[in-house]
């Protein structure tokens, strides 16, 4: 498993995005059937929060919430991300890729305001698609 920082050129700077890459040795469809269980999302997005189909409205106790905005089966899922009723929109991009016998995870924090704890997303996330990964 590796943790990285980084940007996408195209989408915004390199100051307002955060990056996470895991690799595990599940199958895509393994990682993608926990993904789309109750628990596996409670996993990725927080306790109480639910996927829908794109559109649909998603929020977790701890007070994050967004909206489904891409749902690609075994390839990608997008959420909008506001860390709580006051903050700015941001956006989580996860995507899966074949690795071998396992499954590369990309996760991508994009639209970060300045003041946004880089280094506690980072953590979040890279907790979050260990709890998603583990059986």
């Amino acid at each position: 498993m590796s943790v990285e920082q980084g940007s996408d050129p195209v989408d915004s700077p390199e100051s307002d995005i955060v990056e996470v890459v895991q690799t595990v040795e599940q199958p895509i469809s393994q990682v993608w059937t926990r993904l789309t269980q109750r628990d596996g999302i409670e996993a990725f997005l927080g306790e109480g929060a639910t996927l829908g189909d794109k559109g649909d409205p998603w929020r977790a106790t701890d007070g994050t919430y967004g909206v489904t905005r891409s749902y690609h089966p075994e390839q990608q899922v997008r959420v909008s991300w506001h860390a709580d009723d006051d903050a700015p929109t941001t956006l989580v991009d996860l995507k899966l890729s074949p690795h071998g016998d396992g499954t590369q995870l990309v996760l991508r924090h994009k639209r970060l305001p300045p003041e946004a704890d880089r280094a506690a997303l980072t953590q979040r996330w890279d907790d979050a698609l260990t709890r998603l990964t583990q059986s």
